[in-house]
């Protein structure tokens, strides 16, 4: 082979080894190489299978070989930062290979919250050359006293699924440190790498040092063979609503036998759960079929994870944990059961398969009910158009500033003007003004003027030089012990009697249990012994009616271009060929009995059933904003004397039921719901609450974890909501609130969704009332049950209305009576 003078700038025992292979570097490769060389930072944006782990760190690997032994135990020279522990685990196997094989001595370590004590210690004592790491560990680390000579030496950093980072608290978290780092090493070098990059300029800036996109450059690699993606036939007929997929088992059972390996994805970790147990039940040939998600334990998952990469498994039932970059060659079919909510999300799934770029990856879509029909097919077709989705990176959370602030007191005093200086060269906190971030310093110094009075929020002690220090040393260790950003709620670890721990379920689940109770984990079906202490005690067993775990805060959320996608579907029946039978059955009855949404506008429906009233609305803003618009709506609705019972929102529609018909559409929808209506809601929400208590665990107002307990969810919440009402009376510009606030605006209440909506029906309501529910409403009206509103309306009715209606009933209804015997009554 003959290599051109770039490839040779390699250099041995690089080329050497791409040439006993029979490889050659990728061009993408060789530019890294070369943008990094050049001092500059780099954004590698390439599909899956196109060697960006290699390209990526090309650059630590020549220029560590280049000078072997140099620096030891001062400090690591490069940095790889991972999403997922579990990336971090399997980057360390495929690198170590190839280093192994060129004889380089080069250590290469993963250090993540499942690393053990005594290797952390080691790694201390003697880092090694990489140190892969995830975003949580490399916080800790900052906070070290000893930081600054740790990694005064450190050249490269190199962030993987930099998308998947970019915009979020983690990403916030990290984007500070890196800022940190910066100031150890000022000639520090970023790497950025992902496959699927909707917005490029800002994902540079959030990389670059200093926030300045035009600092960094982006080599784009190759493009690869276009996937394959299709729709799964099932013999049974789709369900009318549900979010399981349970009804296409067969035919997903078959698909894993007709393949080597494949990956079964869904979206919630109870979904993995019941999926795992049906594809149990229907595995026949006895296949190797493994449940992987982040609730099990560490030891199940890295078993897991190791028989996927020895090739022993067929296939694995998964939640996102493993959506990133876990290299298995062998994978060549992903099944997403459910939609995936976003065309980035399916795009990054479907790269697990193939792996290599000129082998198209192989994927099948498992609707779970018949809008799910509609959201796939317009998934693919965003693939095929090659369209990319997701909201750009906003500014940086304040809560994460304090908890970082902290931890720069844990590893050193510091002035207000260093640090804001520092914070606002990192990407997210380049636009922070001054007055916000004093008012954090003061919150961090001593809980801010609500608070000042109470000893225990005095952590920082500001000297007569104007210095920052830690009051007491021992705020440091509890800082570490709560160093984090992803708020989940409080779990018990579920340990077999006499048996090992099998992972962990959240409180509030495992509190309302009761000795005998069946339940299913791990893949296996559980029998409830009791709680001890922090443990749920259970035995193997078989039981009626198993409860399944169902975990807070797992739903993805509803992309607006794929919104967009299936809104115009609905309104281009021209479109509709290729849809199944039973879809386009409901579409053209729907057509018949009303009319379709719209592209622009929005179409309501209402009609009387059962003593009440519903009100139906297409918004296609998502869930977030469909139950902000639910409970604004039926705040509306009781001022107007209409009686409102309750709502049940999806990503789709919204219905809302009540004791007396609503007609004036206009005055229902306006605008003017997001200024005072919105405010007044908010304030007493406990939703509101809820997002205060997840600001104040980031922010270090509550420590959950303490040496030696954890505090339990019920504490935890008792004391934020004690503290809210506080700082309410006494500090209602408290800078906690204010985070919570832009939290909840920007989060759960997703009120630029719902804003966009609101905008788009103004002038543009389609009102049709209608005699009895129509066919596009049916899979909404099956999910009533899971909100309610208090109002004046009669007790009994109230439980009545909370009541799931009779499914077949329900259907034949929206088809025209009981003798449409052949319609489906699922």
């Amino acid at each position: 082979m003959t290599l051109s003078p770039s490839e040779l700038a390699l250099g041995s025992p690089f080329t050497e080894w791409f040439e006993s292979r029979g490889w050659a570097p990728h061009a993408h490769q060789l530019e890294m190489l070369a943008a990094v060389r050049a001092g500059r930072d780099a954004l590698l944006i390439a599909p899956t299978g196109g060697g960006k782990t290699l390209a990526g760190f090309l650059p630590s690997l020549t220029a560590l070989a280049a000078k072997p032994g140099e620096g030891k135990n001062q400090g690591p020279h490069t940095l790889y930062i991972s999403p997922l522990k579990a990336l971090a685990v399997d980057i360390q196997r495929n690198l170590s290979a190839p280093v192994e094989e060129m004889g380089l001595k080069i250590g290469i370590e993963a250090r993540t919250g499942d690393t053990p004590a005594n290797r952390r210690r080691r790694q201390r004592e003697v880092p090694p050359d990489i140190l892969l790491t995830t975003p949580e560990s490399l916080a800790v680390l900052i906070s070290d006293e000893e930081a600054a000579t740790y990694f005064g030496q450190i050249e490269t950093v190199v962030v993987d699924e930099a998308h998947a980072l970019a915009g979020t608290k983690r990403g916030d978290q990290l984007a500070l440190c890196l800022a940190r780092l910066q100031v150890f090493s000022p000639g520090l070098r970023r790497i950025g790498l992902s496959a699927t990059v909707a917005w490029p300029e800002e994902l540079k800036s959030w990389l670059a040092a200093d926030g300045d996109a035009s600092s960094v450059t982006v080599v784009k690699g190759g493009d690869a063979a276009a996937p394959v993606v299709s729709i799964l036939e099932t013999a049974e007929r789709l369900p009318w609503s549900g979010h399981y997929g349970l009804h296409a088992v067969p035919e997903i059972y078959q698909e894993i036998t007709k393949a080597e390996v494949t990956l079964v994805f869904v979206n919630t970790r109870a979904q993995a759960e019941l999926l795992f147990q049906e594809l149990w039940r229907a595995n026949d040939d006895n296949l190797p079929i493994a449940l992987h998600h982040g609730s099990l334990a560490r030891e199940q998952r890295r078993k897991v994870e190791a028989a996927m990469s020895a090739g022993s498994l067929r296939a694995v039932v998964a939640t996102s944990s493993l959506d990133l970059g876990i290299d298995w060659a062998a994978v060549d079919l992903v099944v997403q059961v459910g939609p995936p909510k976003g065309i980035s999300r399916l795009i990054q799934r479907i790269g697990r398969a193939g792996h290599r770029l000129d082998v198209p990856s192989r994927a099948m879509l498992v609707p779970c009910n018949r809008f799910e029909v509609l959201e796939c097919r317009c998934a693919i077709d965003g693939v095929e158009a090659r369209t990319l989705d997701g909201d750009p990176p906003g500014v940086g959370g304040l809560d994460v500033l304090a908890q970082h602030l902290l931890g720069l007191a844990c590893s050193a005093p510091f002035t207000a003007d260093e640090a804001y200086a520092e914070v606002t060269r990192a990407g997210p906190y380049r636009t922070l003004q001054r007055s916000d971030f004093d008012d954090v310093l003061s919150y961090v110094e001593d809980g801010g003027y609500a608070l000042k009075a109470y000893d225990r929020w005095r952590r920082l002690f500001k000297t007569a030089a104007g210095r920052y220090e830690l009051a007491d040393r021992r705020i440091a260790l509890r800082h570490r012990m709560n160093i984090g950003t992803i708020v989940e709620s409080v779990t018990m670890k579920v340990k077999l009697k006499r048996g090992p721990v099998l992972g962990e379920v959240e409180e509030y689940f495992a509190i309302h249990l009761e000795p005998g109770d069946s339940f299913v984990f791990a893949g296996q079906m559980l029998i409830f012994q009791g709680i001890r202490e922090t443990t749920v005690e259970v035995t193997r067993g078989t039981g009626d009616a198993p409860k399944v775990p169902a975990y807070m805060g797992t739903r993805f959320p509803f992309t607006t271009h794929l919104s967009d996608r299936v809104r115009d579907a609905l309104a281009d029946p021209g479109s509709w060929s290729g849809l199944p039978d039973q879809v386009l059955e409901w579409l053209r009855l729907q057509q018949w009995r009303s009319v379709m949404p719209g592209r622009d506008g929005l179409l309501v429906e209402t009609f009387p059933r059962g003593g009440k009233e519903y009100l139906v609305a297409y918004g296609f803003a998502g869930r977030n904003a469909h139950q902000t618009l639910g409970m604004l709506l039926t705040k509306r609705m009781e001022r107007l004397g209409l009686s409102p019972l309750g709502f049940v929102a999806s990503d789709y529609v919204i219905a809302v039921w009540s004791l007396e018909p609503a007609t004036d559409m206009a005055a229902l929808f306006d605008q003017d719901m997001l200024g005072d209506d919105l405010e007044s809601w908010l304030e007493e929400c406990s939703l509101m609450r809820r997002t205060f208590r997840n600001v104040a665990i980031v922010a270090g107002l509550i420590e959950r974890r303490l040496p030696g307990r954890e505090k339990t969810g019920r504490q935890v919440t008792f004391n934020t909501d004690l503290i809210y009402d506080v700082l309410r009376e006494h500090q209602p510009d408290h800078i906690l609130l204010r985070a919570a606030r832009s939290d909840a605006r920007g989060g759960m209440i997703d009120v630029g969704r719902l804003a966009e909506m609101l905008a788009r029906a103004k002038g543009g309501i389609r009102h049709r009332r209608l005699d009895r529910v129509s066919p596009l409403a049916v899979p909404i009206l099956l999910e009533v049950g899971k909100e309610q509103v208090r109002g004046a309306a009669d007790a009994d009715l109230l439980a009545e209305a909370q009541s799931y209606f009779d499914e077949a009933e329900l259907v034949a209804e929206a088809m025209g009576g009981p003798d449409h015997g052949e319609l489906p009554l699922r």
